[in-house]
């Protein structure tokens, strides 16, 4: 296609854009345009100054001069995008990261002078205050420009950066601003040929003379070279002259720094770990889109040599060898890149060859072994835009999880390949781009066929795919051609529009049939929300963008992160299609493309593409304001999404694996409300199905875990489960909240929740928003919202009563708080029906306890009546938790039926029972120490004689944790008497085989009288003797397990534990003496060691020494 005419910009970071500096002046005083400067303009732009000395023999020196004037760049938003980087830098910052607002300051502050303009070369001096305590520094600038660019740049500072240095920076907007100011010389070679040979020979000598330490070996060198004749110097007529421009045959571009674009790149990449290295990559992708946008060649230049050093980038090789996929960051920096080739190769202005070479790095990029593919099963031959075919919604079923995968490879540039075979040549595409008021009366003979408009005459634009006709929309947008984008863009909606119509009519045709199968196939074959081209995008951009109020004065950030202030649109009318706005058709379009029923991508990527596609376009919708206007067209869409069928998302049969609306559905709910909940409320129902779930999950089937969402591995292709599962219970939450105060909405709303979300943790976290919700501080509670809540949290109990992990305790807390909002019946129910809820522990040690504690009873505030009553309940919970698992409930039962008698007596007879049926001697001998601890001496006395009948500690167990509870079960017995004493000796002598165990208790009973009774009066007079009843029975076992103990250790002990053997027989021996003949049994054990192990004469020796 032919190009428009470029325009200006409305602007600049600066003040205006054009600085015309010639005229300036003339025409603030009303005077016109000189003629010799509006020609020398025309010529400064367009022809090289060799082109114009070989079109005419001789110039005019004024002319000459105009010429040369006007051959500097003009435009200080050129300077601005070769001078700073599309991204915001961190605040305070601004001065030492942007050269061009650096050097911007150093222009005002009058740091430029000694400008001087030879030909088409521009030097002069920039001075640049130094750090505290040092002196500012000098810094010798040149430029040299051509067909108002500049061609290249020289600076004395050190900075090296991507563009252009504060200093170059200056210098240029002085030469735009004061152009008048600056002195102006024809090329040096002009001046030369008017100076004779002693002139010339007097000007060499002084330029060497002044610069002789730097110039005289060149000096001389040439002076050789010329007095040779047959030299190669002689052999070229003329010299050069870096001050005449360029050449005929010199290509006209911007100065840009190659080798410093590939080592910043490189060394971005090599930081990609970083968000700040991501955000500069993204911005130098910003830069080439800019470059684009001004038809500068440098964009293509720059988009290569990144992508030279992104193939470069070392982590591509290791990812491959290791089988691993990229970064997301990196992967979403690949897409940008593809994306802009496609620009790049789709240009519409672009020579043929420039294309061809292009295309063939491509080709060759493509082919690489490193070069990264494709994610996602998009195909690269989808079906064209075709408004009066609609695929058949009861066509035959694919099989389950099966999408069509294409199974040639694609790298990222394969879109880029693919779109060397369009062109712009297109008759009916021209007149499309050409004119807003093209229709068939206007087509003639040529393109007159009437499928290529819609019944409203107008055009229409088929035969390529969807996504492909939205990268043209693109890339017009991208090369500068904003009012062409939108007619494309238009003529597309146009075709959506009647594809849409069709389809309607042809589900009509089928809808009975589809809605007693409940299922279908996918129709649309690929998604356009996460599709590699993003055409919804693409659309919704160039619509917005025609419709955004924007100051006079371009940002110099144009991307300036979270600070950006809020964009404002207003409604632009389509031409020739009246009643319609650019603003509500990017509405229309959006909610098209995201309530499009499509399969899930394959790959984790292309699946958290397609989500943060989403959350981008519906980003957009969000900066919009919706006006009554806009309301409409959400209504009208909303209804035309139900009514779908399997073309909508939102329709009444899905695949089962199509992508749910959730996201989508939460911005229309919220959207729709204040205008029309009915139908935002139908919506937003109709969205809360997850078809990939039913299916998998009957009702009635247990959720596989619980607590979480269901496992990708269960569902291999679904990575993002998770992330769907989250969002559905934010639209069932946002609903919950909208509908407090309406019992008929809460009440639908509550079944869709119970239908349709199959995990328990996210069915609990909605009870919790729902119970907050419902109880807003300093007003009263929404009854029948708490109610819902409270029924979720039932579900969650019953759906997670087999699971045990940490948060059911967390579940537990909450649900009787929330019965207790609601009332003293509420928590009375779920204690009667715990066993379907809790299981005993939670029952008994959770609900019971919390259900009666004092704050609760405050809350309920109940009368003495009730509170027996809610009392009587949870005695009875507990009770019968005690019966179902008395090892963790007895206890706890005890505790909370300690002020009712016959509750009492009831769990401790449970207590008994257990204990019969092998409760174990650690729970009866913690309840045996609480009824000591409640005054119930002789019942503890009972409880530990039962655990000590269950006991048994060996020989060689003196640390078993039960130590404890037998020395405080015999201090209890010794306490209660005689009688009680020698009833629990043989029990001592039967359960404990540990001879330092059995005389710790024997010294402890010989220490004081028996009989510290419950009252406190004594009921011996003396200490018991260890040898006469019933303690000498106590003392033979201990002396017997001693003699035990030593046989069986010294069967297998070895010398370095001689030392503690000698200690235990001092044990020994000190139990022994407690006998009347206890010195003699002591000497007879040693003299039968002493034979019995004379093997071993060391040990014996060092029984020999201590013992005699």
């Amino acid at each position: 296609m032919d190009p428009p005419a470029a325009k200006r910009s409305r602007g600049s970071p600066a003040g205006p854009e054009e600085r015309d500096a010639g005229a300036g002046a003339a025409r603030g005083r009303g005077r016109p345009e000189a003629l010799l400067d509006l020609s020398a303009k025309r010529v400064a732009e367009s022809w090289a100054f060799e082109q114009v000395e070989e079109r005419f023999s001789r110039v005019p020196e004024p002319v000459q001069k105009r010429i040369v004037f006007w051959s500097f760049p003009r435009s200080e938003r050129e300077i601005c995008m070769y001078s700073s980087l599309g991204y915001q830098p961190p605040e305070g910052e601004q001065d030492a990261r942007v050269p061009f607002t650096r050097g911007l300051h150093l222009l005002q502050s009058g740091a430029v002078d000694r400008v001087l303009q030879v030909g088409f070369h521009l030097s002069g001096n920039v001075r640049e205050p130094g750090a505290p305590g040092e002196p500012e520094h000098l810094y010798h600038v040149s430029i040299s420009f051509d067909r108002c660019k500049i061609t290249s740049v020289s600076c004395g500072c050190d900075n090296r950066d991507l563009f252009y240095c504060a200093h170059v920076v200056a210098l240029s907007l002085y030469r735009i601003r004061h152009a008048r100011q600056v002195e102006l010389r024809l090329p040096i070679s002009e001046t030369l040929s008017q100076m004779n040979r002693d002139q010339l020979q007097k000007f060499v000598q002084y330029l060497i003379s002044a610069h002789h330490t730097e110039v005289l070996p060149t000096a001389q060198r040439l002076a050789d070279e010329i007095l040779l004749l047959g030299s190669e110097i002689n052999l070229v007529h003329g010299a050069p002259d870096p001050t005449a421009g360029a050449g005929i045959e010199d290509a006209n571009c911007w100065h840009l720094d190659e080798e410093q674009i590939q080592e910043q790149v490189k060394q971005l990449l090599s930081n990609g770990g970083y968000y700040g290295a991501s955000q500069q990559l993204r911005s130098m992708f910003s830069k080439v889109r800019e470059m684009l946008r001004m038809r500068d060649s440098n964009g293509a230049r720059m988009l290569i040599l990144m992508t030279e050093q992104f193939l470069q980038d070392p982590r591509l090789a290791l990812w491959r060898q290791q089988g691993a996929g990229m970064t997301d960051k990196c992967r979403q920096l690949w897409d940008e890149l593809g994306a802009l080739w496609v620009c790049v190769i789709l240009s519409p202005h672009c020579k043929p060859e420039e294309r061809a070479g292009w295309l063939q790095l491509l080709g060759t990029w493509d082919k690489l072994d490193v070069c990264p593919l494709e994610e996602g099963n998009y195909s690269f031959d989808g079906p064209s835009l075709q408004p009066t075919m609609a695929p058949s919604p009861g066509s035959e079923e694919q099989d389950e999880g099966e999408v069509a995968v294409t199974g040639s490879r694609h790298t990222v540039f394969g879109r880029a390949l693919q779109a060397g075979d369009l062109h712009w040549e297109d008759p009916h595409l021209q007149r499309i781009l050409a004119g807003d008021s093209y229709s068939p009366s206007l087509t003639g003979t040529v393109g007159g066929d009437k499928s290529a408009f819609d019944p409203q005459g107008r055009p229409l634009w088929l035969g390529e795919p969807f996504p492909t006709a939205c990268a043209r929309v693109d890339t017009l947008r991208a090369h500068g051609y904003p009012r062409q984008a939108l007619r494309l863009a238009g003529a597309i909606i146009n075709t959506l529009r009647l594809q849409r119509r069709h389809q309607l009519e042809s589900y009509k045709q089928q809808k009975k049939e589809l809605l007693q199968k409940g299922a279908t196939c996918i129709t649309n074959p690929e998604g356009w929300v996460g599709h590699p081209l993003d055409p919804i995008g693409c659309l919704c951009r160039a619509l917005l963008e025609a419709c955004r109020l924007e100051e006079e004065t371009l940002s110099l950030y144009p991307d300036s992160g979270p600070e950006k202030r809020k964009v404002a649109y207003q409604h632009v009318p389509v031409p020739g299609s009246p009643g319609e706005s650019y603003l509500a058709l990017a509405l229309e379009v959006a909610l098209l493309g995201l309530g499009q029923q499509r399969a899930l991508p394959e790959g984790l990527y292309a699946q958290d593409k397609v989500v943060r596609n989403e959350e981008q376009l519906l980003a957009l919708l969000e900066e919009v304001d919706l006006d009554e206007r806009l309301v409409q067209v959400l209504r009208k869409q909303a209804g035309l999404l139900l009514e779908g069928g399997p073309f909508s998302g939102f329709g009444e049969v899905l695949f089962r694996e199509s992508v749910p609306m959730h996201t989508c559905a939460r911005y229309l709910f919220t959207a729709l409300l204040p205008h029309d909940p009915d139908l935002a409320y139908r919506l937003a129902l109709r969205a809360m199905r997850l078809p990939v779930l039913e299916t998998a999950l009957p009702a009635g089937e247990p959720h596989p875990t619980p607590l979480d969402s269901i496992p990708s591995n269960r569902f291999p292709r679904w990575f993002i489960l998770g992330h769907l599962e989250t969002r559905q219970c934010e639209l069932a939450s946002a609903m919950l909240t909208a509908a407090k105060g309406d019992p008929k909405w809460l009440h639908v709303v509550l079944g869709s929740i119970q239908q349709n979300i199959h995990s328990p943790a996210l069915l609990f976290k909605l009870a919790q928003d729902a119970c907050k919700t419902a109880t807003p501080a300093g007003a009263p509670p929404d009854s029948t919202l708490l109610g819902i809540a409270l029924e979720l949290g039932l579900q969650v109990m019953r759906m997670t009563l087999n699971t045990m992990t940490w948060r059911r305790r967390e579940m537990v807390r909450w649900l009787v708080s929330c019965a207790t909002e609601i009332g003293p019946q509420a928590l009375m129910n779920i204690m009667q029906n715990w066993y379907s809820l809790f299981t005993p522990v939670e029952a008994a040690t959770i609900v019971a306890v919390t259900g009666t504690t004092h704050a609760t009873l405050m809350r309920l505030q109940l009368d003495t009546a009730r509170r027996e009553e809610l009392w009587a309940c949870a005695r009875t919970l507990a009770l019968q938790c005690a019966m179902k698992d008395p090892q963790n409930c007895a206890l706890p039962a005890l505790t909370l039926c300690e002020k009712n008698h016959a509750a009492f007596e009831a769990a401790y007879q449970i207590v008994l029972d257990a204990a019969a049926g092998g409760l174990g001697h650690a729970h009866l001998f913690t309840v045996a120490r609480y009824m000591e601890h409640r005054g119930l001496p002789l019942r503890a006395y009972k409880l530990a004689t039962l655990a000590l009948a269950q006991l048994s500690i060996a020989f060689n167990q003196d640390s078993h944790p039960a130590v404890n509870d037998v020395l405080w079960a015999c201090s209890l017995s010794h306490s209660l008497g005689r009688h009680e004493l020698s009833a629990i000796v043989p029990l001592i002598i039967r359960s404990i085989h540990c001879a330092p165990m059995l005389s710790d208790i024997l010294r402890r009973w010989t220490l004081s009288a028996p009989g510290l009774g419950p009252l406190g009066a004594r009921r011996a007079a003396k200490p018991l003797g260890a040898d006469r009843a019933p303690l000498c029975q106590l003392l033979d076992a201990a002396v017997a397990a001693y003699i035990t103990t030593s046989h069986s250790r010294l069967t297998h002990i070895s010398p370095r534990h001689y030392g503690d053997f000698i200690e235990f027989l001092g044990k020994a021996r000190e139990t022994f003496l407690l006998a009347p003949d206890g010195h003699l049994q002591f000497a007879q054990f040693l003299e039968n060691l002493k034979q019995t192990y004379k093997g071993k004469k060391k040990l014996m020796l060092l029984v020999r020494e201590r013992f005699g």
